[in-house]
């Protein structure tokens, strides 16, 4: 009994992680409604996350200082957290969502080049199902090319593939590298991303897609204030469940993400789930468990979600 409730506080702050990121969607186009567009909103929340870290741990400057390596992991966190936050603000969802969940399939690829593991069958399986989902999401009436469609659907293709290049940069660097360290390469690279993408796609750049931010106020300064605290929990969260409970139940429990941002889209934005969507995305999820639960098995590569989407790295406190 003792141990079913040692292992139930730690599930529940996973869920409560999940159901964060599940809902992240909500402040970001609330965000963008009073005038902020999502790129320039990352700047503001991950500047408050590196002002937390450098506070908590100093000597996380250093180690970005003596091991410039952990730089390529800034840029692909930034990638992740860009294209990621931008999609789910202007595009449905759940289709932006799944699509991020392709992840399986460039972790196989980037672990197969990067670290020569092998894609055994199980893998190959994996590869096949969430390819398959993605098809099935993608396909358009007729029978074009089951492609992309638009700026939101890339947006969450790249943020995926960004994400496996950041979990496999993780896994190679971890054994070298602290996790304050990684934690505020992560963050910086999210606010620099986020930062030269705004400056590039804004007046400064070739054209006028982001906006300079407004001229701030209460509303958007409050909603600003509180999407980065709650995140900040939420990551606190996942630091408690995730060091107490096996990497595989943390990855499981991770996809009820999915089921938290399907259900929010509907009830808040009013999004429809088609048929298509609810089957492409069973198998993408179905790839993502299989991850989660055969990586010894099938000789995949496994990792969750929040270990560098969310810029916490294993044991960091923070996103």
């Amino acid at each position: 009994m003792s141990a079913l409730r040692l292992s139930f506080g730690p599930a529940l702050a996973l869920l409560f992680n999940a159901a964060v990121w599940g809902l992240s969607w909500w402040p970001m186009r609330t965000l963008l409604d009073m005038g902020l567009h999502p790129l320039w909103a990352n700047v503001g929340l991950f500047l408050i996350g590196c002002a937390l870290i450098v506070l908590w741990r100093p000597q996380a400057l250093r180690q970005l200082r003596e091991m410039p390596v952990l730089w390529t992991m800034a840029l692909a966190s930034g990638v992740v957290n860009a294209s990621f936050n931008w999609g789910v603000s202007i595009g449905e969802v759940v289709r932006v969502v799944l699509l991020f969940y392709l992840m399986p399939v460039w972790t196989a690829l980037l672990a197969r080049l990067w670290l020569g593991e092998r894609l055994g069958p199980g893998v190959l399986l994996r590869v096949a199902l969430a390819l398959a989902g993605a098809a099935i999401v993608l396909q358009p009436e007729g029978w074009a090319w089951p492609l992309p469609r638009s700026l939101a659907d890339w947006l969450g293709v790249l943020g995926g593939f960004a994400f496996a290049c950041n979990s496999v940069l993780v896994r190679r660097l971890a054994p070298v590298t602290r996790d304050e360290g990684r934690a505020l390469a992560m963050l910086l690279g999210c606010v620099g991303v986020s930062g030269l993408l705004a400056l590039m796609l804004g007046p400064l750049g070739a054209g006028a897609m982001v906006p300079w931010p407004p001229a701030p106020r209460a509303d958007w300064l409050a909603v600003l204030v509180l999407a980065a605290s709650l995140f900040l929990a939420g990551n606190l969260a996942y630091q408690h469940g995730a060091s107490r409970l096996p990497a595989n139940v943390t990855a499981v429990i991770m996809l009820t993400e999915v089921v938290f941002a399907a259900l929010s889209s509907v009830l808040i934005a009013g999004e429809t789930l088609a048929a298509r969507t609810l089957l492409g995305g069973a198998l993408i999820v179905t790839a993502a468990l299989l991850a989660a639960l055969g990586p010894s098995r099938s000789g995949g590569a496994q990792s969750s979600p929040k270990a560098s989407r969310r810029t916490s790295a294993s044991n960091s406190p923070s996103s």
